[in-house]
């Protein structure tokens, strides 16, 4: 095959391009899928070959890192709003993010003593918008960060317990 044929390699200028895409297919295939879902396939679904995704990601575990990163970037978002309702928004949000990226999370639990700032940042994300819903008397002021924590593990435990993705939403919910 000629070159021409093949078009044109953009090089260093393509690089920010390649790497959303590489998120984005991550994301799906790995929500789809699971984490474990051929690198070969995400690299397929982004349109770049497999050096292009290991030069953007070494490790499996680097790209989904990344791809949970977006999940953080979101939830900062969510902490940062000042309404009396946030903290239900926030933890709304966290809980579909949960359902949604269940192979993420399975990534951070089983990751959490090599990369332990997870936690922890979620735990500064979460005082914000809890402290203003306790102040608010939206929110008992007796529940702490810890509590939520609980929560959220209960949620988990559901979530990864299901046998398959409608019923995992459907229990979630009930809980």
């Amino acid at each position: 095959m000629s070159s021409s044929a093949r078009g044109s390699n953009r090089g260093p200028a393509a690089a920010a391009e390649n790497r959303h895409a590489l998120l984005s297919a991550a994301r799906e295939l790995f929500a789809e899928k699971g984490y474990n879902v051929p690198l070969s396939a995400i690299a397929r679904a982004a349109g770049v070959g497999q050096a292009v995704l290991y030069r953007h990601f070494p490790r499996r575990l680097d790209l989904a890192f990344a791809v949970f990163e977006e999940n953080f970037t979101e939830l900062e978002v969510l902490a940062a709003d000042e309404g009396a309702d946030a903290f239900e928004r926030f933890f709304a949000r966290l809980v579909d993010l949960m359902i949604e990226s269940l192979g993420f999370v399975e990534l951070v639990v089983g990751a959490r003593a090599d990369y332990d700032d997870g936690a922890g940042r979620l735990a500064t994300l979460v005082a914000g918008p809890l402290g203003r819903a306790q102040r608010a008397g939206v929110v008992a002021g007796e529940v702490t960060i810890a509590d939520v924590d609980l929560a959220l593990r209960m949620v988990y435990g559901v979530a990864v317990t299901a046998l398959d993705d409608e019923q995992r939403a459907r229990d979630v919910r009930a809980v």
